[in-house]
């Protein structure tokens, strides 16, 4: 890798590990810091539901913003809205406000969170190809979770202790804060490398260009459609999962109030992430086929969600925690570099932002499902319903895959122009 690529992949690594810490201060907690404010499971996960729904109504906006405006811009204004709708949750909960408020706010967090979204990978992958670099991508995505998984096990440990020494609040402020931080980092380093936005058109024709060049090169290409239309079903299963996990491990446990063990279940996922980010490119060299990881991936995801539910020791809950973040950490790097590979540089903050859209229209309909399944049959019952929610996923994977496309069997980097185009 040359120097350029490399500077280009550190501030990328430094971006994911900022993010990250300040995500996963209350990754650990915020099922219980939702509770604590007087929300039931069912409005608790319908809180998260709303936060997801505001990921699918701004989306697309977003992707259209670093596409025509900026990366830079768009990472910079996803610092700024999240760092201010974070301390908004922490009055939330300060004042026990009534649900209503609680979906306000978690509307506006999912608009901070789509600014970042297809962004930063699109200013990534633009930027590497603007340097000159030819390896793998599987690489790069893979050692961007193995720092996502650092900083994930750091700030979910930390955040569970500063709880638990504290109170549920704190590790949010910490969050606000760490965000801040991240915004000053990205504008005195990020620069917009092989992107140049087209100033040639207003910003509505600009807009509406962008949208109906993603379309062609996103959802009318086969390929890349029925990836992207697999991701609700395991996104939305996952999303619950992860903080399901929290008051079941403590349910398992037997102390409703060991906030560190609920901090445990997030920062066993990043030790289980760092490994499959570190093997992933390994694992991907032993299939021919890079759809094959994923769904390989996808189906053992299954297996453990249903073991899981189904599981009634505490230890055992652990080591199917780490199963289970191990194989979403080797598939995701892969389906990365899939999805990437297929796309135009000009389109592709848009058309992954279709891809983030589509998984978090599986959150805004699985979680509060399954929180209500789990209101009624315990939190068990509704992790062996998540695990055959996200089997649907797999068939629409498959379909992907007949496609045959070339960016389906490359091991190096590839541009989507090779790529002879599959539209309808």
């Amino acid at each position: 890798m040359n120097p350029a690529s490399r500077r280009v992949q550190r501030i990328y690594l430094i971006l994911l590990l900022g993010n990250t810490l300040a995500a996963s201060f209350i990754w650990g907690i915020n099922t219980l810091f939702l509770l604590d404010a007087g929300l039931s499971n069912f409005e608790a996960f319908a809180a998260n539901a709303f936060f997801t729904a505001g990921m699918v109504i701004f989306e697309i906006p977003t992707g259209v913003v670093a596409d025509t405006v900026g990366r830079k811009a768009s990472y910079l204004l996803g610092t700024i809205t999240l760092s201010v709708t974070t301390a908004l949750y922490w009055l939330l909960w300060l004042w026990q406000s009534p649900f209503v408020w609680w979906a306000i706010v978690s509307l506006l967090l999912g608009l901070g969170f789509t600014f970042f979204s297809g962004a930063v990978e699109a200013w990534l992958v633009d930027a590497l190809t603007s340097t000159g670099y030819t390896g793998s991508l599987e690489a790069v995505f893979g050692r961007g979770l193995v720092v996502t998984g650092i900083a994930m096990f750091a700030g979910s440990v930390l955040g569970g202790v500063l709880a638990q020494a504290t109170n549920l609040g704190v590790p949010f402020l910490v969050r606000a804060g760490v965000l801040v931080v991240m915004f000053v980092y990205a504008f005195v380093v990020m620069k917009d490398l092989g992107f140049v936005p087209d100033h040639s058109q207003g910003p509505l024709k600009a807009t509406r260009t962008v949208l109906t060049e993603s379309i062609d090169h996103g959802l009318k290409r086969r390929s890349v459609r029925y990836m992207i239309l697999s991701a609700p079903f395991a996104s939305g299963v996952g999303i619950y999962a992860f903080y399901a996990l929290q008051p079941y491990l403590l349910e398992l446990y037997g102390d409703p109030s060991a906030y560190s063990i609920a901090g445990l279940a997030a920062a066993i996922l990043s030790l289980a992430q760092i490994a499959g980010g570190v093997l992933a490119p390994r694992i991907r060299t032993l299939f021919a086929k890079r759809t094959s990881t994923v769904i390989g991936a996808s189906l053992l995801s299954v297996i453990t969600l249903v073991a899981l539910g189904l599981n009634s020791l505490f230890w055992l809950a652990i080591v199917l925690l780490m199963v289970w973040g191990f194989v979403f950490a080797v598939a995701e790097p892969v389906r990365q570099a899939y999805l990437n590979d297929m796309i135009p540089s000009k389109q592709r903050a848009t058309v992954l932002s279709f891809d983030s859209l589509f998984g978090s229209l599986g959150g805004v309909f699985i979680q509060p499902a399954l929180g209500r399944s789990a209101d009624a049959w315990g939190y068990g019952t509704s992790l062996v319903l998540g695990g055959l929610v996200e089997l649907v996923g797999i068939p629409i994977m498959l379909a992907s895959r007949r496609q045959h496309d070339p960016a389906d069997s490359v091991r190096e980097r590839a541009t989507p122009a090779e790529a002879s185009p599959d539209t309808e």
